[in-house]
């Protein structure tokens, strides 16, 4: 019998994989609701559901299989790049090992769109989430052997876009207080010490907001960049950094607002990619989050 109390027990893992699927709060919001209305119609013809968990997350991947469909045409007519709506302050509901924060990381959903709407489901159930290809196949419709050939090709285009040393969350942390202070003082030189060669910014606004519209690449121009952006910054500007998508972000607040979120992509022990997202549509989830301000003068020093 599908009762609400069935569902509640599963809707943090329902939206989990959403999020992850659609890189979108309100979108993933959006399908755990329908999720939840078709579990309500199976209950009113009286359908036999002898594993709630299973039929939800079929339910769920299915939706948000159908969604990514229309994405993708919206995405491709979106105004400049189209970047993952940032979470602050992830729960345990959301993440809850250190492999579940590194698939949360807008970096890494950033590259999980350069994948196929089958290869980003089945390579999230079962790389992720840990569900059987017998189960996946059920789920997104494709035979065992097909979604084994779906994981592997997912696998390798993530490796290939990935980088080959990672650092760990301390020296990410350090890393983004280090590159926080030297963007604040306007250091360029300590600022380019944090950045690889080929760093390149991506700003999402979306047309809503201020940003740029093409990728910003190399270390010079990135640096010049975020200097004259710090400079121009208003006097009522100032920078908390938070946990970003379970990664070490920075929010930007004016005025007790909040302007933009900033996270990285790291490698070895610097900074080979800058998300920046401006758009006032995906700083809902953040701004909720954020509570309190940290004075301009009290940056991390």
């Amino acid at each position: 019998m599908a009762s609400s109390e069935s569902f509640l027990e599963h809707r943090s893992l329902l939206f989990a994989i959403a999020y992850r699927m659609l890189g979108s709060v309100a979108d993933a919001e959006d399908a755990v609701q329908e999720t939840y209305l078709r579990w309500r119609r199976a209950a009113e013809r009286g359908e036999e559901i002898r594993s709630p968990k299973a039929w939800l997350t079929t339910a769920i991947s299915r939706v948000c299989l159908d969604q990514l469909g229309s994405a993708r045409v919206k995405r491709e007519q979106y105004i400049g790049p189209w970047l993952p709506e940032p979470l602050a302050g992830v729960t345990p509901d959301v993440a809850e090992t250190v492999a579940d924060f590194d698939s949360l990381s807008i970096a890494f959903l950033v590259v999980l769109e350069s994948l196929s709407p089958k290869e980003r489901a089945v390579f999230l159930l079962h790389d992720v989430f840990g569900y059987d290809f017998a189960s996946i196949s059920d789920i997104v419709g494709e035979s065992d052997g097909y979604c084994r050939q779906l994981a592997k090709r997912a696998r390798t285009h993530l490796a290939e876009r990935r980088p080959r040393f990672e650092p760990d969350r301390a020296q990410r942390e350090r890393l983004t207080a280090d590159f926080l202070r030297a963007v604040t003082e306007g250091d360029m030189p300590a600022l380019i010490e944090t950045l690889t060669d080929d760093v390149t910014i991506f700003a999402d606004g979306g047309g809503k907001a201020h940003a740029a519209r093409k990728p910003v690449i190399g270390r010079d121009k990135v640096a010049l960049f975020l200097t004259n952006l710090a400079r121009l910054a208003p006097v009522e500007t100032s920078f908390r950094i938070e946990s970003i998508n379970g990664q070490p972000g920075i929010v930007t607040l004016v005025d007790g607002v909040v302007e933009n979120v900033v996270t990285f992509d790291f490698a070895d022990s610097a900074i080979r990619a800058i998300y920046i997202v401006v758009n006032p549509d995906k700083l809902r989830p953040v701004a909720s989050a954020v509570s309190s301000v940290i004075p301009t003068g009290d940056q991390p020093q």
